[in-house]
């Protein structure tokens, strides 16, 4: 015979310890860690992060300036809630810094230290850098200075594990992102909050969401804005449905709730095991109503009791295996230090927009306000409430692009300044949404002239000439005089953007990589780009160089002076590409054949045949004999220059493939953007 009673009271207690625990670890929701190295799965203080690099165990000298660090790291909590400081001389100093949360007390910071001091040796031993954070502080040293420079590495994140309910999602997202962009501002530019600051706002008439965001004291404003602002693009990636959340960063530190945790709340209520001892003879009833149905119920219970723990099984299992890399670089193929931006990033206020706003800008993304269709996802135009024109970029929900590949978007070109460069003002992410705002081209991309004959007829020799140089000039900047050597790897006419005066200004940096070396290749598994404008080389073994970019410069330059498109010339018989079809009638003295019909009058023949030979010249098979970025400039520049004869170059990439996309003006033939993996 079945046991009724016996399972029934199994069950009673599964069911009364399963939502006893959700209530007793509401505040003490898993860590979630982000960086390269390990995370005992004890969930409680500390955390640490702790580098790959560490110094010889019999390294006394070592040993010694690390206890004299943390003693006197220790000795001055008491004093102040923020303190850096040195030991040792040349190669064998160290250097520490130490944050206190504001809202601690002296003794609780000098308390925290001090176990900071003891937990940083013991999970961390003989590491050269480390950090550790505890429940009220942050303790760090390392054998280099990090005072003054940001560093996002090893960002750990936590969320709550209850959740917002479905239909409050969208609401609170939009109110905990607006209240953390205002308290970071405030805390990073007004001098009067020190770096750290504090917000309630109402959510519901019985609920408020209070927040606080801090940054360590040695970062300078606009250090402490972007340090922040990346964190609040990492809990609004991973956190968006919590009713709390907190990021822990070497440089800065945010936490929500709804319960002032700032103020020493511990729970959103506090009576909670109060009145779960003052009701255990309310439970004992519920028991026994409870034993009742469910032996009437008793088929449908077991059932569904099953399926619920092997949800929660899955979930807890989910969440063990879900390491979100914040700050590791094997993820977006960088090598820049994990975009630690040890160098400083961009002085400039790098605004947040939140999603609310742009939907307004841009009619709620209709399809009437739509620019095109990039690699990633569609373009709309948008106005501000101030009346600013913007460029919205809004990534796919099925887009190959990432967080890692916006955020290294936003993050590079963050950095960058130059006159042929799009200018990025600001971006978005909200839940799954991921947006990009950037200075509006009213003139669109330079594919749209270049293969609309219509429109291509107002590109007149010097126009284009004007184009070429532009983007020379940008390219040169990205390859050589900017403060990183960056590789585009998607150099096209779609990611060249034409402003109201024709002046061109390259784009899209969702593919760019930051290279360390001088010339060298890098090899990637990950082949990305479009074909017709990649390098063979990167192509075939995905090895790539600031010569890659420099192929897809040169196919760029033979479409315009010739305004046809090298990936759809196959279809015209004459040759595989247009490039093959250069080079033929190049070495047969026919280039002349190549210029564009509208260009007859404008155009002059020797002129033309240089800028031919300069193409020929960047799109050479071997990425040896190309000429660099500066040497292409200078080319360009200056006709006394003597151009050496170029070697055959590669006539084909892949298989070409085209595909027709259209909307209510133009009609056009656009290139197939690729992304493969391949084996090492």
């Amino acid at each position: 015979m079945f046991p009724f009673p016996k399972t029934v009271k199994l069950l009673l207690l599964y069911y009364f310890l399963f939502h006893l625990h959700d209530l007793i670890h509401a505040d003490a929701p898993p860590c979630q860690f982000c960086s390269n190295t390990t995370i005992s799965k004890n969930d409680a203080p500390p955390y640490q992060f702790c580098s790959n690099t560490t110094i010889s165990t019999d390294n006394n000298l070592f040993q010694s300036n690390l206890e004299n660090l943390l003693h006197s790291m220790s000795s001055n909590s008491s004093v102040s809630n923020s303190f850096n400081t040195t030991t040792g001389n040349d190669q064998d100093r160290l250097f520490g810094l130490f944050l206190c949360y504001n809202f601690v007390s002296k003794d609780d910071c000098k308390n925290c230290i001090a176990s900071a001091s003891q937990d940083i040796q013991k999970l961390c031993e003989n590491s050269n850098e480390a950090v550790v954070w505890e429940e009220k502080c942050q303790l760090r040293y390392a054998n280099e200075s990090f005072f003054g420079h940001l560093d996002v590495t090893g960002n750990i994140w936590k969320d709550n594990k209850q959740n917002v309910s479905g239909d409050e999602l969208g609401r609170f997202s939009s109110v905990v992102n607006e209240t953390l962009h205002n308290l970071s501002r405030l805390a990073a530019f007004n001098p009067s909050y020190g770096m750290y600051a504090t917000g309630a706002v109402n959510f519901t008439d019985t609920e408020t969401i209070y927040a606080l965001v801090q940054c360590t004291r040695d970062l300078s404003p606009y250090d402490c804005n972007t340090c922040l602002e990346i964190a609040i693009a990492n809990t609004s990636s991973c956190c968006s449905e919590s009713r709390g959340a907190r990021l822990l960063s070497p440089s800065c530190y945010l936490r929500y709730e709804f319960y002032a945790f700032y103020e020493g709340a511990t729970s959103e209520n506090p009576r909670i095991f109060e009145n779960s001892k003052a009701s255990r003879r309310d439970w004992t009833i519920v028991a026994i109503v409870s034993a009742i149905l469910m032996v009437v119920l008793l088929g449908f219970c077991v059932c569904y009791c099953l399926a619920i723990r092997n949800q929660r099984e899955r979930q807890v299992s989910g969440r063990e295996d879900q390491l979100y890399n914040i700050g590791d670089p094997n993820n977006i193929d960088v090598q820049h230090q994990n975009l630690q931006a040890r160098d400083n990033l961009n002085s400039q206020n790098f605004p947040f927009f939140d999603l609310v706003t742009l939907s307004a800008a841009t009619d709620n993304f209709s399809d009437s306000n739509k620019l095109g269709q990039g690699g990633f996802g569609p373009v709309y135009k948008g106005q501000l409430p101030d009346g600013k024109e913007v460029a919205v970029k809004r990534l796919s929900s099925v887009s190959e692009q990432g967080l890692d590949e916006f955020t290294n978007e936003v993050l590079l070109i963050l950095k960058l300044q130059h006159k042929n460069l799009v200018r990025l003002l600001g971006f978005c992410i909200d839940g799954d949404e991921k947006l990009l705002i950037y200075e509006y081209m009213p003139n669109g991309s330079l594919d749209v002239f270049l293969f609309d004959p219509r429109k291509r007829a107002q590109m007149n020799w010097s126009r284009r000439l004007n184009i070429i140089n532009g983007i020379a000039r940008g390219m040169l900047y990205l390859h050589e005089d900017s403060r990183l050597r960056i590789i585009h790897r998607d150099l096209k006419p779609s990611n060249v953007l034409l402003d109201s005066e024709m002046n061109p200004k390259i784009s899209d940096f969702g593919m760019a990589r930051i290279f360390g070396g001088s010339d060298d290749a890098t090899n990637t598994a990950k082949i990305v780009g479009t074909y017709g404008y990649m390098a063979p080389e990167f192509a075939m073994e995905g090895l790539y160089s600031v010569k890659s970019d420099v192929f897809s410069f040169g196919v760029l330059l033979i479409e315009i002076i010739t305004g046809r498109r090298n990936a759809s010339f196959h279809l015209t018989k004459c040759a595989p590409s247009l490039i093959a079809y250069v080079w033929k009638l190049w070495n047969e003295g026919r280039g002349m054949e190549l210029i564009d019909p509208l260009l007859m009058e404008s155009c002059d023949i020797d002129e033309f045949l240089r800028y031919m030979h300069i193409g020929l010249l960047c799109v050479q098979e071997d990425a040896y004999d190309r000429p660099t970025m500066s040497s292409v400039v200078v080319m360009l520049k200056s006709e006394a220059v003597t151009l050496s004869q170029p070697e055959r170059p590669a006539f084909s990439v892949g298989i070409f493939k085209d595909h027709y996309e259209t909307n209510d003006k133009d009609y056009s033939i656009n290139e197939l953007t690729i992304s493969v993996v391949m084996p090492r």
